[in-house]
């Protein structure tokens, strides 16, 4: 077996190392994919550069655009809206159990509706005039807009909306970064959330689901697991 002597400082290098490794630790990399070190061998994720790409060719996803418009350059995914049929409940969901915050609320009284925009955003950040917030909101990447239609809450004909994962499937989840997804999943199992899916439960093991207030599901990874629960999948 032929090793290469290598520091995590290459990255010309045709083998592409996970980038969690430090940049100034001395290993020998294995063509098997092993990493040897301080004499003890490991798995570890080695993979060529051109089998990373590979998938993402656009022979190999008919379909695909490769020249973007011009025109478009400047857009971004800014919201998902999900509606709801408590605000209260969902609120105290969305801020005390995920630690989102209350970005811009806009109460639309004719139509009788609400919007509730929350995202990971620094509030010391939000300007006070309440115009200039609603643009500010709407320059924020990733944030969830809750739509509350008056009265629902307190409806007892209203038998809750469709959360897509029933026939007939259409929508599917949300996903959520966390630090650790075992520590938070012990944290949402003591504040009650319901799960779907824990972290070691079925066959990717590492990635959780849980469900918000209104039956949404919502997918718990952490960036350092998710590269290996999906490897056989790269």
């Amino acid at each position: 077996m032929v090793a290469v002597a290598a520091t995590f400082s290459f990255l010309t290098s045709p083998l592409l190392i996970k980038p969690r490794i430090s940049s100034t630790f001395t290993a020998t990399v294995l063509r098997s994919g092993k990493l040897r070190r301080f004499g003890r061998s490991r798995s570890f994720c080695c993979f060529p550069m051109a089998s990373l790409k590979s998938k993402e060719l656009p022979e190999n996803n008919p379909g695909l655009c490769t020249q973007s418009d011009d025109a478009t350059s400047n857009y971004f995914l800014q919201q998902t809206m999900l509606r709801v049929k408590d605000p209260k409940v969902s609120l105290d969901f969305y801020s005390r159990v995920l630690g989102m915050k209350l970005l811009k609320r806009l109460d639309f009284s004719e139509m009788k509706f609400s919007l509730y925009f929350l995202g990971y955003e620094d509030l010391a950040l939000a300007p006070a005039d309440p115009v200039e917030r609603t643009i500010w909101t709407f320059s924020k990447k990733s944030t969830i807009e809750l739509t509350h239609n008056w009265g629902t809450e307190s409806d007892p004909e209203f038998k809750g909306h469709h959360n897509g994962n029933s026939e007939p499937r259409g929508f599917g989840h949300i996903g959520i970064t966390v630090d650790d997804v075992y520590k938070a999943c012990e944290r949402f199992e003591n504040l009650g959330v319901e799960f779907v899916k824990k972290p070691d439960a079925g066959k990717m093991k590492g990635i959780a689901f849980i469900k918000d207030p209104d039956g949404y599901w919502i997918e718990i990874f952490d960036l350092n697991l998710v590269g290996e629960v999906t490897r056989t999948a790269s």
